[in-house]
């Protein structure tokens, strides 16, 4: 069985005079299911659990009577979660055990960092870069319209061998801008706004601010808020929805050897206001997008979805998860495996996915779109939840992974526990 290592430091005499000294707290198994596993993140929910900045929690499993230390990162929030990788091959209907000790305060070596320049949130992995959430607003080229101009959006996102797989302002749709999630049409009382086509002047998008960055050994990410800004309110500008979007990257290697990215990003959606609003039934808009460089076209890309679905024939087709990649001059093929989840709204996803006959050169943008057949109405109150998860890879995917990532997104093993010591 294969183990992921990381790097242990100890701050202080202090802490490691501590170190030693452990208390067990929690027994418990993790059952893979109906599924192989492979390298997966897991989490348990941590319940009565005390959690605090005084003392640290150590992960151990339990391999014939032998215990090896697993680095374990802590998910703070109202039910605090322990998440640690499930390392190697982890075969289906197989059981592993861990126990989990309290001890004096430890300190693992983070892996996965953010780096907040102020223009941007630079997620890294192993000082490799992964993406880039744009803080700064980025105005078009010289001589468009600057209503153009957009945050909150991601690029770019780099392939693990570093071919860059997004692109923003593109002179055929100056307003597609990498990987973002605004809305085309959106009845607001008595009218409808368009936040997707910026030069209608109708709404935009914007950064609102960060909630917080997390380094750690299991995991880095960011979880920060955006704004739905209405033109055409009873005031100049209006927020009309709160979107809180989590982005986090995976300390693990999905596919053994190949050195792929495990990207998570769920968007929550919520109202600003006291009347509900409509997301009109449309071919695109919301959901996730993705405009994909400008070096792809109809001859070196591809698009395959979990149904079998090709470029000629998936746009308004559903599917679990799709891979769009292509070739790059010189420097081999990357891509990225698009992964819905089943809380999804209209899973499996309808999508939005150009079709070769959309230009002559066969430029690639591929959407799941929620909202493709069916009106969403959102109602004050309620927190509205879309959950993503991205497979980053050089060469190519087979279909057999791609739906192993996706079970393991979808399904996650099973947490049963032992013994709990309060």
């Amino acid at each position: 069985m294969k183990k992921i290592f990381y790097s242990l430091f100890v701050l202080s005499s202090a802490a490691a005079a501590l170190y030693g000294q452990k208390t067990e707290i929690l027994r418990f198994s993790v059952d893979a299911g109906s599924y192989t596993r492979e390298n997966t993140p897991v989490s348990v929910d941590l319940g009565s659990v005390v959690v605090n900045d005084s003392v640290s929690l150590r992960l151990f499993e339990l391999v014939k009577g032998k215990e090896t230390e697993i680095p374990s990162q802590i998910e703070n929030g109202t039910s605090p979660r322990l998440w640690w990788i499930l390392s190697g091959t982890t075969d289906a209907a197989a059981k592993r055990e861990f126990v989990l000790y309290r001890t004096g305060k430890i300190f693992y070596k983070p892996e996965v960092i953010v780096e907040n320049t102020g223009d941007l949130l630079k997620l890294r992995k192993n000082n490799t870069p992964v993406l880039d959430y744009n803080v700064k607003l980025v105005y078009p080229p010289k001589g468009v319209d600057t209503m153009y101009k957009r945050n909150a959006f991601i690029h770019p996102v780099y392939s693990p061998s570093g071919n860059v797989l997004t692109q923003i302002s593109p002179q055929d749709h100056y307003h597609h801008v990498g990987i973002w999630n605004p809305w085309t049409r959106v009845k607001i009382r008595d009218h409808v706004t368009d936040f997707w086509n910026l030069y209608s002047h109708q709404g935009t998008v914007r950064f609102a601010g960060i909630n917080s960055t997390i380094n750690g050994p299991v995991y880095g990410g960011f979880n920060l808020l955006q704004e739905h800004v209405d033109f055409q309110g009873k005031k100049p500008e209006e927020i009309t929805f709160n979107e809180v979007w989590d982005v986090r990257v995976w300390n693990t290697d999905p596919i053994n050897g190949q050195g792929a990215w495990l990207i998570d990003l769920t968007s929550l959606l919520s109202l600003t206001g006291s009347d509900e609003i409509i997301f009109e039934a449309y071919r695109y808009g919301g959901g996730l997008g993705f405009r994909a460089t400008a070096e792809w076209d109809k001859n070196n890309s591809w698009i395959n979805t979990s149904e079998g679905k090709t470029r000629v024939n998936a746009d308004g087709s559903k599917a679990r998860w799709t891979d769009v990649g292509g070739m790059f001059s010189g420097r081999g093929e990357s891509g990225i495996v698009f992964m819905s989840h089943p809380s999804n709204r209209e899973h499996p996803e309808p999508m939005r996915v150009w079709p070769i006959e959309q230009n002559t050169r066969g430029d690639v943008f591929f959407e799941f779109c929620p909202i493709r057949y069916k009106e969403w109405i959102l109602k004050p109150g309620n927190q509205y939840s879309q959950k993503y998860r991205m497979l980053v890879y050089d060469g190519k995917v087979d279909k057999a992974v791609s739906d192993r990532i996706w079970r393991d997104f979808a399904y996650p093993p099973l947490i049963r526990i032992i013994k709990e010591n309060k």
